[in-house]
């Protein structure tokens, strides 16, 4: 069995964060563990309240992963301190696993700011370098990479942009696009676009979270770059269209809607 790592926060009502990426990985029939940066107290209302975990007790739960059931592939979401980005980062270098997706949450869905300023440095020059693959949706990517993102153009210019700090695969998702849902990936000068339709859902907490957990997932498997992020897109379409209803918010999807 293959075996994914998530090292994010948790939403005790079960969408997002660690707990999408356990159901996500689940529904791919591998093996789910789990590094929790924050508690949350979160609904699909919005986010309560956050409580970050000791950085110390991050590096310890790194640790006794990595040294008993190593992973095949790791997904990082929400870390919200400079102290815990650099306790990853130092364990990703002495570990080194495979496949490392790195889900960049900085704003949230409203458009508030997640990550102050010394964070979100800690996370473009230490964490960043040691992904795989980035995942930043376009307030994210404007963010990075300093380019106002209105048309798929723009998405294009950014990630130009952000590939002068970061060398490795770039997916700029486009869900916050006017018309369509596309996505871009960016590796090595060349561009690929991964076309999605968008679905009248309004239903969407989690929806990144999920995503790069899935191309974790394939990449686990040893699909190449373009071919898992094909696969997780086909995934979160089906877990769209499954038209899942909970909250009195934005709520999450159904990840188990395969099985």
């Amino acid at each position: 069995m293959k075996k994914v790592l998530s090292i994010a926060g948790s939403d005790c009502s079960g969408g997002a964060g660690i707990q999408a990426d356990i159901k996500t990985i689940t529904a791919h029939k591998m093996y789910a563990m789990s590094v929790i940066t924050a508690l949350t107290a979160q609904n699909t209302l919005g986010v309560k309240g956050v409580l970050e975990t000791q950085p110390e007790f991050v590096g310890l739960q790194l640790d006794c992963i990595m040294t008993d059931i190593f992973p095949d592939s790791v997904k990082i979401g929400m870390v919200s301190s400079p102290d815990i980005i650099r306790v990853i980062a130092e364990k990703l270098v002495e570990y080194k696993p495979n496949h490392i997706v790195l889900d960049p949450v900085m704003i949230s869905t409203s458009g508030s700011r997640l990550l102050s300023e010394e964070a979100m440095e800690s996370l473009l020059t230490e964490l960043m370098p040691q992904a795989t693959l980035i995942t930043p949706n376009i307030p994210e990517a404007e963010a990075i990479s300093g380019v106002r993102i209105t048309d798929k153009e723009d998405m294009q210019t950014a990630a130009v942009k952000i590939a002068q700090i970061y060398s490795g695969n770039i997916l700029i998702k486009g869900g916050h696009l006017a018309v369509a849902a596309d996505d871009l990936l960016y590796i090595d000068g060349e561009f690929t676009w991964f076309s999605g339709e968008r679905i009248d859902n309004p239903n969407t907490h989690g929806t990144g979270c999920t995503l790069s957990s899935s191309i974790a997932c394939h990449l686990a498997t040893g699909a190449d770059m373009k071919t898992s992020i094909q696969l997780a897109k086909n995934y979160l379409t089906g877990a769209l269209k499954n038209d899942l209803n909970l909250g009195k918010g934005s709520g999450p999807l159904n990840h188990m809607y395969d099985l």
